[in-house]
């Protein structure tokens, strides 16, 4: 069974970083394409960051301002998140795809419960 636990969220005020974590278990990681997704109030999931085969992806809304890694050892996927904006807050998802085709939302096998990133202005 996969399972995909997130962490690091939190409030904090515009212009400030956070790094999100994702621990995957059941699954490597390294054979699978992770992602981070968010939804914010009202709004449908979207594509933030995207890491296969040592490759990065990024939706332009966070280019230059987030930065997806992963730890193979630790099996586990980060999300490093500068210059935050109140635009960015939301619920983020980590996901994973047992194969790779577009990094949409109903492309992705397994997901984790989320955590909440709220930014103040």
């Amino acid at each position: 069974q996969v399972q995909l636990i997130e962490s690091g969220g939190g409030l904090v005020q515009a212009g400030d970083s956070l790094r999100l974590s994702c621990a995957a278990s059941g699954r490597a990681i390294s054979a699978s394409a992770m992602g981070w997704f968010r939804q914010a109030p009202g709004k449908e999931r979207e594509f933030v960051a995207g890491i296969r085969n040592g490759l990065t992806y990024y939706a332009d809304a966070v280019k230059g301002r987030f930065t997806i890694s992963s730890d193979s050892a630790k099996n586990t996927v980060y999300l490093e998140m500068n210059s935050l904006k109140p635009e960015d807050t939301a619920v983020y998802y980590c996901a994973a795809a047992r194969y790779y085709s577009i990094w949409s939302p109903s492309s992705m096998h397994y997901w984790g419960k989320g955590t909440l990133v709220t930014v103040s202005s």
